[in-house]
């Protein structure tokens, strides 16, 4: 690293010998320093230096690695580097310094970039411009045109944002020198513009007064800065130049003392050869030295503009460019009218265009009253010229004055015809979750508590009043309906929500306290802070409390980004304060921090801006049913939705609920969960199953002996029918010729039984009179029963299908059931013939479920359930309950058959029952 200087001048001393000093600083340390004699250097037109002498001087330095070792190689490419370099000149006649000159050092690269940066920030500002005037004179109806003037961009907004970023320089900070050049893209939004002649016809009407820059801790030019760089000691000066034992320089070493450096630049080359060139351009009057960033007066050095000139220059450029606007409606007037004079475009602006010429004027000075504001104040404090303070009072005057009366007349014209009412209320704290994770409490006002939220729980609840307005006429249109106020105030309530229509008197007090903080306060750092960082936290809060505007846009970049943006920006500005004294490094890494907030900020807004632009391209082609881009007329349609419902100004309506379930039709009071057959007495009965399937396959089975008893079970078990496996045939009816028919031709031949069937005997006493025959035949043979014995009559199948109620099945389960199997021999083939017994109470019961079931599956038209096989033909006698005297006789006749059984025990066989 080398340090190079070159110097150019004239002095009005006659003669004078001299010592030099130069101090090179990087980020407010020093890195090098140097004490030397010109007369040493070969620096002859300072050796000594006399009027009649032109000065020129020039040399490069070269700086050890080691002084520069600490500085982090990081802070050697961030942009702006903050080096310095000083250079002091003292007469050896007095030992004082008579004479100091300052450089920034640089490394080339910088954030100050106001020729691109800045107007590519113009051009959206102009975009906004042109949207907002579009969507304010297109439409046929002035509430609609006014819905969707309120949802265009905002120039309002984007100079609010571009006045935040640039005015934080107001405060009387030591700024890192990153932070200026930043701000400097957006000084032309103050009317900070730099131009020469504007400048000389300022400083001809300000005079030699410019004011005291040192206030705002700024160290203005022209004027004896012994503190510059940290001062000096002159002592410490002239006890260097002591004479010391000299050592040629010969290019190399890693320290250099004052002689070594003087024969270096000895041997330097002449500068008459021409190479030397100039960097950068000397300071103007009323500026801070070179590489001096603190308060107002280091930000508007960035654009060469004295703090003195601050409020003339910004007021002069304010009237140009309201000129403008003036000259820009006046033309889109005679536009309209030479263009569409014959159609009945623009019908409402061409009838009124002077009431919206005198709208634009008054946005233009709601849009510029904070800046008047701060830069009134900042010239109060200055202590300048008296005539631009008598000035700068007279624009204040008319700002502050006007806007609030304006503002206080505006309320005062809607409110007039009614009257404010105070009631008892009550705040609501409802604990709750911020994406389920953060703790918050969200506040609530009963009186804004729908009915469907009133029992909701809530963890502390406070006393409040509420103030609100009662009209005297309740039929009057609201006041974004109201077409006189609208012509009126438009320009100030139009972007506002329709029950906060009156924020706009809020948002001017609230600047004017800023400002005043801004202004007011310079030259008291920790006051400016500390009470702004109170101000911009209040404000926040409140605005979110009141989301104002009726646009989604407006709110987000006006409550949420520049609200942030400038409660933090104020609270790290604390940090640059000279009392805290912070490295200039750790400084500069804040001001980098406070860059890429502010520069997010910038970046949603010019996202917003955009939208808006589209947004407003749908408004003024919302008469149009041919829509281009196609692709974007479902998203028109959605937009103009919107901003009919927030129009309203009502809360969303809640989500719809589901649609109802169809109603299921009405089951019966039984269900079926499963059919299963249960056996039954003929199922028991082996006799009357054997001698059915016997008669069934007659035909197709031939007739086995007595030693194919082994195989007859099986083959009898197998269906040789269309029959399923395990059905049984029945009949409706049963008569004698029935059972003569299943009778063998040798068994009719046979002698009649010694037994006759009653004509009223019943099946079961018939059934029971044969075993009783048979039991006897058997005792007298003792031997199987003969061959001519007459065989036993096959009794109907009483088959009962199962579909009971589910109270019907528990009874049914929880009855005792009382079986008994008995085994004889068929006489006919020595079959064995087994029949199973059961208690006559199950039968009934059988019976009774049956014919209830019949009955319910009659009533409710339904099938009563499925079986394993085809549904048989029921006997006559099925369904119907069997009487007092048909269970006696069945007991009865029960009671025969077991007296049998105990007489001849040797004849009969006891087998267990299968379900037993």
């Amino acid at each position: 690293m080398t340090v190079l200087f070159h110097i150019e001048g004239n002095t009005a001393v006659k003669n004078e010998s001299l010592m030099m000093y130069i101090g090179v600083f990087a980020y407010g340390e020093s890195r090098f320093d140097l004490t030397f004699n010109p007369c040493n250097a070969n620096i002859y037109s300072l050796c000594p230096m006399n009027s009649s002498v032109p000065i020129q001087a020039s040399g490069i330095i070269p700086v050890n690695q080691n002084d520069v070792a600490n500085i982090p190689p990081m802070a050697l490419q961030i942009p702006d580097f903050e080096g310095q370099a000083i250079l002091r000149i003292f007469a050896n006649s007095t030992e004082s310094q008579i004479g100091c000159y300052s450089a920034v050092v640089t490394n080339g690269a910088s954030f100050s970039h106001p020729s691109a940066v800045g107007s590519v920030l113009g051009v959206f500002a102009a975009v906004a411009l042109i949207s907002s005037i579009a969507t304010s004179i297109y439409g046929e109806s002035l509430p609609e045109t006014r819905k969707h003037y309120a949802h265009s961009v905002s120039v309002w907004v984007v100079f609010a944002v571009y006045h935040h970023i640039f005015f934080t320089g107001t405060l009387s900070m030591n700024w890192p020198s990153v932070l200026p050049a930043f701000w400097s893209n957006y000084a032309w939004s103050t009317g900070m513009i730099y131009s020469q002649k504007m400048q000389n016809s300022i400083n001809q009407f300000i005079g030699s007064n410019r004011g005291n820059i040192s206030m705002v801790g700024a160290a203005p030019s022209g004027v004896d800065a012994e503190n510059l760089g940290g001062g000096y000691s002159i002592s410490q000066i002239y006890k260097r130049a002591v004479d010391i034992p000299f050592r040629p320089f010969d290019g190399f070493g890693s320290t250099l003392r004052s002689r070594e450096i003087e024969h270096a630049l000895a041997r330097r080359d002449s500068p008459s050869n021409g190479t030397s060139h100039w960097y950068g351009s000397p300071v103007q009057p009323g500026l801070p030295l070179p590489g001096n960033f603190s308060g107002f007066a280091g930000t508007l050095s960035q654009e060469g503009i004295p703090l003195s000139n601050a409020f003339m220059t910004g007021l002069l450029w304010f009237l140009a460019f309201l000129a403008c606007l003036i000259l820009a409606v006046v033309l889109l007037k005679v536009s309209v009218e030479f263009f569409v004079k014959r159609t009945n475009r623009f019908n409402f602006f061409r009838d009124n265009w002077l009431k919206f010429l005198q709208a634009i004027v008054g946005r233009a000075f709601f849009v510029g009253f904070f800046m008047f504001m701060v830069l009134t104040m900042f010239q109060f404090t200055l202590s300048a010229s008296v005539g631009v303070t008598v000035l700068a009072a007279i624009v204040f005057f008319i700002f502050y004055m006007g806007m609030m009366a304006t503002a206080a007349y505006a309320m005062f014209y809607r409110l007039r015809g009614g009257r404010y009412a105070v009631e008892m209320d009550r705040l609501n704290v409802e604990k709750k979750k911020i994406l389920g994770v953060v703790p918050w409490w969200s506040v609530t006002r009963d009186s804004k508590v729908g009915e469907s939220q009133g029992s909701k729980p809530v963890s502390n609840s406070l006393p409040w009043r509420r103030v609100h307005f009662l009209d005297n006429n309740p039929e009057r249109a609201q006041v974004h309906e109201d077409h006189d106020y609208i012509i009126r105030f438009g320009w100030l309530a139009a972007r506002f929500r329709r029950t906060k229509w009156w924020a706009f008197s809020l948002w001017l007090v609230y600047e004017f306290v800023r400002a005043c903080f801004y202004g007011g306060a310079a030259g008291h750092p920790l006051t400016q802070v500390f009470g702004l960082l109170v101000v911009e936290c209040i404000a926040f809060l409140a605005i979110i409390w009141l989301r104002p505007f009726e646009s989604t846009r407006l709110n987000l970049i006006m409550i949420y980004c520049l609200g942030f943006s400038k409660v933090t920006t104020v609270a790290l500005s604390a940090a640059f304060d000279i009392q805290f004294n912070l490295g200039r490094i750790l400084t500069t890494v804040l001001g980098v921090v406070i860059i890429v907030i502010q520069g997010i900020l910038t970046i949603f807004l010019l996202i917003a801006i955009t939208l808006g632009a589209v947004s407003s391209y749908m408004s003024i082609t919302r008469y149009r049913e041919d829509f281009h881009p196609k692709s974007w007329a479902e998203n028109r349609g959605r937009y103009f939705k919107h901003i009919d419902r927030k129009a309203t100004d009502l809360p969303p309506p809640p989500p719809s609920p589901p649609p109802p379930e169809p109603e299921k039709p009405k089951e019966p009071y039984f269900s079926v969960t499963n059919v299963t057959r249960q056996l039954k007495i003929e199922d028991e009965d082996e006799d009357a199953a054997s001698d059915l399937g016997r008669n069934e396959s007659r035909s197709s089975l031939p007739h086995l002996a007595g030693g194919e008893l082994g195989r007859a079970p099986s083959l009898y078990s197998q269906s040789m029918s269309n029959l399923p496996y395990g059905a049984r045939r029945h009949r409706a009816s049963w008569s004698t010729r029935d059972f003569e028919q299943m009778q063998s031709p040798e068994q009719q031949q046979a002698p009649a039984a010694p037994w006759t069937m009653h004509p009223r005997m019943s099946d079961i006493d018939l059934h029971e009179t044969a075993r009783r025959h048979r039991a006897s035949s058997i005792k007298s043979s003792g031997s199987p029963v003969a061959a001519d014995a007459p065989p036993l009559p096959a009794l109907p199948h009483r088959f009962v299908p199962e579909v009971r109620s589910r109270a019907s099945t528990m009874k049914a389960r929880s009855s005792p059931r009382m079986d008994s199997s008995l085994q004889t021999v068929d006489p006919n083939n020595g079959r064995q013939r087994s029949m199973s017994l059961k208690h006559p109470r199950k039968v009934s019961e059988e019976s009774e479920s049956s014919d209830h079931r019949k009955r319910s599956s009659s009533l409710k038209g339904q099938h009563p359930g499925t079986f394993d096989g085809p549904m048989p033909p029921l006997p006559a006698r099925v369904g119907t309950p069997p009487t007092r005297g048909h269970r006696s006789k069945m007991s009865s006749s029960s009671n025969r058959l077991s007296q049998h059984i105990n007489e001849e025990p040797d004849a009969i066989r006891e087998v267990p029952s299968q379900n037993q």
